[in-house]
């Protein structure tokens, strides 16, 4: 009991990193090229975490075969819902301009949007409480990775919201339930596969890999890339490195 309280605690703090960022995106009005940048920056940090932490970790315990299908699996249950909530009004659920639609825009959006926070969210959380499975500790490069991440989604989304005329009870009641639910996922993931052999431990965190660098591409990176301009990719290419910094002890 002890670890899976441990294990929320940590999905609670990297899920609380959206509520921060709401909280700066939906008070302040930040430039678009500040959020594309941060967004680029989150971008680089979590495709770091998913090829040097995951990807790798995966492939050690499971193998390349059986870590390229969880990994497709994921993309493809992630894109699969992804598409179906995107045809509700939860496409550019991390957008910061004027992007998503209001209610009256289209009905039932703003249960899209929240669902597609949870989308983005678990495959993340589960990681994190996976990852103090047998006797270990947690993984604070993946901690990090998504803490640092979620920032600018949280800031990029609330902005968009605020410009969609949604209220501050709205926004924050969402991502401040989102960062319970991580928690909660985390707590889940750790309790549920307690007993599971590596093999299946490698094949969970494919999947969720899978599912996270789908996000990275289809959610994060064409805001990073809207309001390009000549700094984006060494952004990226930054969180990126320091991301990989994390993984090696650096």
């Amino acid at each position: 009991m002890p670890q899976v309280l441990e294990a929320g605690g940590w999905g609670l703090l990297a899920g609380s990193a959206l509520l921060l960022g709401a909280l700066f995106g939906f008070l302040v009005k930040v430039p678009r090229k500040f959020v594309a940048s941060v967004m680029a920056f989150g971008s680089g940090v979590l495709l770091s975490a998913v090829s040097f932490d995951l990807i790798a970790e995966a492939a050690e315990q499971g193998g390349l075969v059986a870590t390229a299908v969880g990994a497709v699996a994921g993309a493809l249950v992630y894109t699969g819902a992804n598409v179906v909530l995107a045809r509700r009004g939860a496409r550019h659920r991390k957008r910061s301009g004027d992007q998503q639609p209001s209610e009256s825009d289209q009905a039932g959006s703003g249960t899209a949007l929240a669902l597609g926070a949870l989308l983005d969210g678990v495959p993340e959380s589960i990681v994190i409480g996976t990852s103090l499975l047998g006797g270990g500790s947690v993984s604070s490069v993946t901690v990090a990775a998504v803490f640092i991440s979620n920032v600018p989604e949280g800031l990029s989304s609330a902005s968009g919201m605020r410009a969609a005329g949604r209220s501050g009870r709205y926004v924050f009641g969402l991502w401040g339930g989102i960062a319970v639910i991580s928690a909660v996922a985390a707590m889940v993931g750790n309790a549920v596969l307690g007993g599971a052999s590596p093999a299946v431990l490698a094949a969970i965190t494919a999947v969720a890999a899978g599912a996270m660098l789908a996000m990275v591409t289809d959610t994060m990176i064409p805001e990073a890339f809207e309001q390009a301009h000549l700094w984006i990719g060494l952004i990226t290419v930054s969180g990126f490195l320091i991301a990989f910094g994390l993984s090696h002890g650096v």
